[in-house]
């Protein structure tokens, strides 16, 4: 009988894996069109994701793990509460911590946000009935943390707990208020002492955290994954610099820190993102010369907002399972998924009860927890994160040369630097490159079905008086298709009529099928119907159904043979019989110049700037005020 301890060789009996080989199959496949094009992908820092993976990277990436939450569970489940009225904002904490959260992020009113007054009599409320001995609270207050943290402290004290009862986090983060807001209330070197005496505050507590490194910020604005790690990143070191400053060491202050990242659907990113950011802590601490303090901080993770959407928001489910199964293979301790209507307004009880729902489904029913860095062993994985590693280092580096991240946001240079890389991302969506599904890809005309009430407007805020920067753009790809959504069912209402185009189908089914198909999801994404005509087999049939359908802006569907057999007498056949505005689906080669001389304005194709496209389709039809 075999040694059950002795491993058994599965691939024993196949001949060894052979690159070049592989490569060569590949080549001939690809029939001389080049490898990179074709099969490696580029990340928004220029890394390189390939096809295969083969070996693991040479700089180690061993990464410690914490195995649990301190309570056990394998996460936190951290829901965040971002609503104006405490009534309101303490029923549905208790509905939250029922339904299975283990802890609460409670948002503020300051400047830039909307929230619950910062009062201590205000926080009482919200927070009666809540068993603070066993759950955490969060504050998210911006420039008003101080008077948050007090309120929250004089709770705790009211209750009556001890220092070791108390638990929280207390999330100052002046350096994100400034990249976020572009000001704030006290000058620089009064905010960081602020900062060191909070950590000083809370030295005597353990369960609670003073700043925070709140990668969300930068994400928001469209930073790249080494972006967002080397500003949370130089965050990090400019709040150990102001503690030492005030007397506190790194391996007292490191602790003190909590670091929040933003995860998108991208799962391999995202799992680098988490454990690059571990390589990088870890890194600092050394230099820092309190290594052992690294393990103690706390990394968490929210499902970012740039990847929402406001249109076919149920989509916005499958995204944040998708962040938060991955943030929870890349070791966050605890995560915070946002409710599927987060874009469109405040949320109910429904879209609560599904954001905490998705992490007790991976949690519990997917075992997600079960296994500390799963994710640790895959080629893939460890190449990217040993890349992703580097490259925020080098940009940490850069703004550490710079004198820091406070000058550098001082001067500006980081955040065009971001807004370069959000533009370059809104790009790669408009030409197809990067699908938005529901959005760009297989939009839903008509409602969706989901009603929110609008988030707050946010009142003006006071002049500030200390430092000031230029403030980060914000960034959610999906807000120009959005706009033209809006623009065309304003047009609907005020019209009584949907914008319309007509597709003239050349040819049999077989011939026009698949580019009317995806000429009707191309318009759809500016919330133009389509409507088409039967198979077309000679020219004048066009003009008779383009006669019955009563639209004015027609596409031609078809197939380049049938281009080439019909289009230009059909084009020119339909401007005759009053056609206004006239489309060709795909690129039909070599017959761009008849077809436009026959009265073709323009041509749908994939790669396309669908957002400049759409716009001007809507100007063609008469829709105002859709020009993205």
């Amino acid at each position: 009988m075999a040694d059950p301890t002795t491993p058994v060789a599965l691939a024993a009996d196949f001949p060894a894996a052979d690159h070049a080989q592989w490569r060569g199959l590949i080549d001939k496949a690809l029939k001389g069109a080049d490898f990179d094009r074709r099969l490696v992908a580029r990340t928004a820092d220029g890394i390189r994701i390939e096809p295969l993976f083969t070996s693991r990277p040479a700089v180690s990436n061993d990464i410690e793990q914490p195995s649990s939450s301190a309570d056990g569970l394998a996460w936190d489940i951290r829901q965040l509460q971002a609503g104006t009225d405490a009534a309101a904002v303490n029923a549905a904490i208790l509905a939250d911590l029922a339904g299975g959260a283990s802890s609460i992020t409670l948002q503020f009113a300051a400047p830039g946000q909307t929230g619950l007054a910062s009062g201590a009599a205000e926080i009482a409320r919200a927070l009666d009935g809540v068993l603070l001995d066993v759950c955490p609270i969060a504050l998210r207050a911006g420039e008003n943390t101080a008077a948050a943290a007090a309120g929250l402290t004089a709770l705790w004290a009211a209750r009556g707990l001890a220092p070791a009862q108390q638990r929280g986090a207390f999330n100052y983060d002046p350096l994100g208020t400034l990249a976020a807001t572009g000001a704030l209330a006290y000058p620089l070197d009064a905010t960081m002492r602020n900062a060191a005496a909070l950590v000083k505050q809370t030295l005597p507590l353990p369960g609670v955290t003073a700043l925070a490194a709140h990668g969300p910020v930068w994400h928001t604005a469209g930073a790249s994954e080494g972006q967002e790690l080397a500003a949370v990143l130089a965050t990090v070191v400019a709040y150990l610099r102001a503690a030492e400053a005030a007397g506190v060491a790194p391996v007292q202050a490191l602790p003190k820190i909590a670091v929040t990242l933003a995860i998108d659907a991208d799962q391999l990113m995202g799992l680098a993102k988490l454990r690059a950011a571990r390589l990088l802590f870890a890194r600092v601490a050394e230099a820092c010369g309190a290594p052992e303090a690294a393990q103690a901080m706390i990394l968490a993770a929210e499902t970012s907002t740039p990847m929402m959407t406001r249109r076919d928001p149920w989509v916005n489910m499958l995204r944040t399972t998708m962040a938060c199964a991955t943030a929870a293979m890349g070791g966050a301790q605890a995560i915070t998924v946002l409710p599927y209507t987060w874009a469109l307004g405040q949320s109910d009880a429904f879209a609560q009860r599904m954001a905490r729902n998705t992490s007790i489904v991976l949690m519990e029913e997917s075992a997600l927890g079960r296994v500390a860095d799963p994710a640790a062993g895959s080629f893939a994985v460890e190449t990217l994160t040993a890349d992703l590693a580097k490259i925020a280092w080098a940009q940490f580096q850069k703004i550490e040369a710079a004198g820091g991240l406070a000058a550098i946001l001082s001067t500006g240079a980081l955040q065009a630097e971001i807004a370069a890389t959000a533009a370059a991302k809104v790009k790669d969506i408009a030409t197809g490159k990067v699908a938005l599904t529901g959005t760009s890809a297989f939009p839903r005309l008509g409602d969706d079905g989901v009603k929110v009430v609008p988030w707050p407007t946010l009142p003006p805020d006071a002049p500030p008086k200390g430092h000031r920067a230029a403030p980060l753009a914000a960034f959610r790809p999906s807000a120009p298709f959005e706009r033209l959504r809006d623009a065309a069912d304003a047009h609907t209402a005020k019209s009584g009529a949907p914008p319309r185009v007509f597709l003239v189908c050349l040819g049999p089914l077989a011939a026009h099928a698949a580019r009317a198909t995806w000429t009707s999801n191309f318009l759809a994404a500016g919330g133009i119907e389509s409507v088409q005509s039967p198979p077309l087999l000679q020219s004048q049939d066009a003009g008779e159904a383009f006669r019955a359908s009563g639209a004015s802006v027609v596409c031609l569907c078809g197939a380049d043979e049938n281009y080439a057999e019909l289009g230009e007498a059909t084009a020119s056949l339909l401007k005759t019989v009053g056609a206004q505005t006239l489309y060709v689906a795909g690129r039909p080669k070599d017959q761009d110049v008849a077809l436009n001389a026959a009265g073709v304005e323009g041509f749908l194709y994939a790669g396309c700037d669908m957002i400049a496209t759409l716009a001007a389709v809507q100007q063609a039809l008469g829709v105002a005020g859709g020009n993205a």
